[in-house]
């Protein structure tokens, strides 16, 4: 059973900028960096210095009926909402120090995650190249009482 659902939206995102690769000793400062172009998009969606979703996708306030179940599951739950998902020792959960707000990001908050991407070669492989396209798959979460 659930009291609410989130949707998702699946979107890909290519930023093409340069007919090949080039020496980045040869382009840099000259060709924009792909990367840096989809980081610059992204953004707008996610704050990467927050982890906020933009407003636009947000639904606030979060409704009494829904802080009330918050505070609760997150009292039920305890410790055990986060502990049972293994990080690196120094991590940090989301909302660590607040389980009610760590339940509404799992439940109805907007979050984004990156779920592929193309154009990055492997590190061991990678050079001095300004690559001429960088692809992202994104998965965002969209509250339940959002309009599609």
């Amino acid at each position: 059973m659930t009291s609410s659902l989130r949707g998702i939206c699946i979107l890909d995102i290519t930023v093409e900028l340069g007919s090949a690769g080039y020496h980045s000793g040869e382009v840099g400062g000259i060709v924009p960096e792909t990367f840096r172009i989809l980081r610059t998009l992204i953004d707008r969606l996610d704050d990467s210095k927050t982890g906020q979703v933009c407003d636009e996708l947000r639904v606030n306030p979060v409704p009494d009926w829904k802080m009330e179940e918050a505070k609760f599951m997150a009292d039920l739950a305890g410790p055990e909402m986060h502990n049972k998902y293994g990080i690196v020792e120094g991590g940090k959960y989301c909302n660590q120090d607040d389980r009610v707000k760590m339940y509404l990001g799992n439940v109805w908050e907007p979050n984004l995650s990156i779920t592929g991407a193309d154009g990055l070669p492997p590190v061991g492989m990678a050079g001095n190249v300004v690559r001429s396209s960088t692809s992202v798959r994104l998965s965002m979460r969209l509250p339940p009482s959002k309009n599609p």
